[in-house]
C-alpha cells in the first residue's frame, strides 16, 4: 500500500473516532458506518485487508494493551466462566456454525464450512470492551467479556487451521487437530512464561523511561513471533507476559508509568480506529469477488448465518452459566445465583471484528491439486456480513437493551469510599514514615518545608473523601473539582507570564520549555483525569 492512503486511512479514522466521542454512538461502530459510506466515493483507493499485516503487526499491540490493562486476579477470579467463553464456545460455535453452513449451503464441503465456522467463532476483542465501557457494565460482565476477547483469538485461529488441513487436503485427523491444539495452547503459555520474568527483569533495570517505553512497544512483537516460531500461539504468549507486566507495573518508575501510559493509548486509539475502517472499506473488495452467487440468493445466506452466530451463543451461554451450578455444590455455596439478565447480555455481546476478516482474507486461494478453494468468495462475503451484522445490530441495541434490563452498573459510591480506605490507610503509612525521618538530623528541613510535606500528603487524604460530600450549589461543583480548577487556573497565569518573558527574550527556549514541563507535571498532580 502507498504511504498516502495509509495516511488517510489513519487520518480519517482518527477523525470519525475524535467525532464519535460527541455522539452517543460507540466509536467502532461509526467508523464502521462512515467507512462503508466512502468505500463507494470515486477515487477512493482499494484497501484489501492483508492478514500476513493485520494477525502479526495489529493483533499483538491491541491484545497487549487490553491485557495490561486487564486484572490478573479479576480473571482468575473469573476463570471458569472465561475458560468455557474463549475455549469451549469458540469451538462450539466452530462446530455448530460449520455444520448450518453445510446444511445451508448446497455444494459447501463440510471441511470448508468448518473453515467458516472457524473464522466467525471468537467475538472481537475491541468491540466488546469499547461498548461494555461505554454503557458501564457490572465489573463482572465486563471481566468477563474482556477475558473472553483476550484468550478466544488464539482457540479461533487453532480450529482455523485444523479445518484448513482438512479443506486442503492434507488428511488432518481427530487426534491431529487435539494435538496442534495443545501445542499451540501449551506452547504459547509456556512462551509466555519463559520471557515474562527476563523482560520484567529487564523492564525494572533500564534508567530511562524513553528505553523502557522502546522496549514496551516491541514486547508484544517479540513475543508473538518468537511462539509463533515454536509454532505455539503467539495470541496467548503476548496475553501472559502483558498481564504479568501489568500486575507487577507498580515495580517501574514512575516517569516510565507516564510516559508508558500515554504512548499505549496513542498506539490502541490509532490502530483501533484503522482497524474498523478497515472493516468498512472491504465491501466493495467482497462484492467484487463474490462472482456467481446471485444477490438475493446471497444475502439469505447471510441473514441466515447470522441469526445462526447469534443464536449459537445463547445455546452455549445459558448451558454455561447455569450447569456448573447444578453439578457443582461448591459453585454454588461460593457464587451468588445469577438471574437470566447476565448471561443475555453476555451472549448479545458477541460482536465480530477485524481478526474474523483476516483470517478469512488468508484462506487460500487453491487445495491440492490446484483446484479452487470450495467457495473462498461465499465465505468472504459470509464473514463480511457476520461482522458487519453483529456490529451494528448488536453494537446498536446493546446499551439500550442494558438500560430495559436495568442491570446494576457500577457502584461508584462505594468504589469512592474504597479508595478513600485505601488511600487513608496509605497516607498514615506515609506520615509514621515522615516522622521516622525527620527524627534523623541527616534529614533536618526547615519547618515550612516539613509542613509542605505534610500538607501535600494531606491534601492526597482528603481529596477522595471530599468527592463524597456535598457539592457547591451555585456550580455543582465537589471542593476537590473546584480545587483543581482553581489550580489549573493559577498554572495557566504562571505559564502566560513564562511565555511573555520569553518572547521578550527575557528567557530562551530552552528555559521556558524547563519551566513549562515543571508546571505541567504540578497540574497533572493537581488534575487526575476520571477515565
Amino acid at each position: 500500500m502507498d504511504v498516502l492512503p495509509l495516511l488517510l486511512l489513519v487520518a480519517g479514522s482518527a477523525a470519525v473516532a475524535g467525532a464519535a466521542r460527541r455522539t452517543p454512538v460507540p466509536a467502532p461502530l461509526l467508523i464502521v458506518a462512515v467507512a462503508l459510506l466512502v468505500s463507494y466515493v470515486p477515487g477512493v483507493p482499494a484497501y484489501e485487508l492483508d492478514p500476513d499485516v493485520v494477525l502479526p503487526l495489529v493483533l499483538p499491540p491491541l491484545l497487549y494493551t487490553a491485557a495490561t490493562d486487564s486484572s490478573y486476579l479479576d480473571l482468575r477470579a473469573q476463570f471458569r466462566p472465561v475458560a468455557l467463553l474463549s475455549v469451549g464456545y469458540v469451538l462450539f460455535a466452530t462446530l455448530a456454525v460449520g455444520w448450518a453452513a453445510y446444511l445451508l449451503v448446497p455444494g459447501l464441503p463440510l471441511p470448508a464450512a468448518l473453515v467458516l465456522g472457524a473464522v466467525v467463532a471468537p467475538p472481537d476483542a475491541v468491540a466488546a470492551t469499547a461498548v461494555a465501557r461505554r454503557v458501564g457494565l457490572p465489573s463482572r460482565l465486563t471481566t468477563i467479556l474482556q477475558g473472553e476477547s483476550l484468550v478466544n483469538d488464539a482457540t479461533a485461529i487453532t480450529a482455523y487451521k485444523v479445518a484448513l488441513a482438512a479443506a486442503v487436503g492434507e488428511g488432518a485427523t481427530w487426534a491431529g487437530g487435539i494435538g496442534e491444539f495443545l501445542l499451540a495452547a501449551v506452547g504459547g503459555v509456556a512462551v509466555g512464561l519463559v520471557l515474562m520474568i527476563p523482560i520484567h527483569w529487564l523492564r525494572t533495570h533500564m534508567n530511562e523511561a524513553l528505553l523502557q517505553n522502546t522496549l514496551s512497544l516491541l514486547i508484544p512483537f517479540v513475543a508473538y513471533g518468537i511462539a509463533e516460531q515454536f509454532h505455539a500461539s503467539g495470541v496467548l504468549a503476548v496475553v501472559v507476559v502483558a498481564l504479568y507486566l501489568g500486575h507487577r507495573s507498580w515495580e517501574v518508575d514512575f516517569a516510565t508509568r507516564l510516559q508508558e501510559e500515554a504512548v499505549w493509548k496513542m498506539v490502541a486509539f490509532v490502530l483501533e480506529s484503522a482497524v474498523f475502517a478497515l472493516i468498512g472499506l472491504q465491501l466493495p473488495v467482497v462484492l467484487k469477488g463474490l462472482g456467481a452467487y446471485e444477490g438475493t440468493t446471497a444475502a439469505w445466506y447471510a441473514l441466515a448465518l447470522f441469526l445462526v452466530v447469534v443464536a449459537t451463543r445463547f445455546m452455549w451461554v445459558y448451558p454455561a452459566t447455569f450447569l456448573p451450578r447444578l453439578l457443582s455444590a461448591r459453585i454454588r455455596e461460593r457464587e451468588a445465583n445469577p438471574t437470566w439478565k447476565a448471561p443475555f447480555i453476555i451472549g448479545w455481546a458477541g460482536m465480530r471484528g477485524v481478526v474474523s476478516l483476516a483470517i478469512a482474507f488468508s484462506v487460500p486461494l487453491t487445495v491440492d491439486g490446484g483446484d479452487p478453494f470450495p467457495e473462498r468468495n461465499l465465505i468472504l462475503f459470509l464473514t463480511f456480513t457476520t461482522v458487519i451484522g453483529t456490529l451494528v445490530v448488536q453494537g446498536l441495541t446493546l446499551p439500550p437493551l442494558i438500560r430495559l434490563l436495568k442491570l446494576p452498573g457500577r457502584d461508584t459510591q462505594a468504589e469512592t469510599l474504597a479508595e478513600a480506605n485505601a488511600q487513608a490507610q496509605a497516607s498514615r503509612a506515609a506520615e509514621e514514615r515522615l516522622d521516622g525521618l525527620l527524627a534523623d538530623e541527616r534529614n533536618a528541613l526547615p519547618p515550612p518545608l516539613a509542613e509542605r510535606l505534610r500538607s501535600v500528603m494531606e491534601r492526597r487524604r482528603n481529596a477522595v473523601w471530599e468527592r463524597l460530600g456535598a457539592v457547591n450549589p451555585v456550580t455543582g461543583e465537589t471542593a476537590d473539582d473546584t480545587y483543581r480548577r482553581l489550580s489549573r487556573e493559577m498554572i495557566g497565569a504562571e505559564r502566560d507570564v513564562f511565555v511573555k518573558l520569553r518572547d521578550l527574550r527575557y528567557i530562551d527556549d530552552e528555559m521556558l520549555r524547563t519551566l513549562l514541563r515543571r508546571l505541567d507535571l504540578e497540574e497533572a498532580a493537581a488534575y487526575r483525569e476520571a477515565a
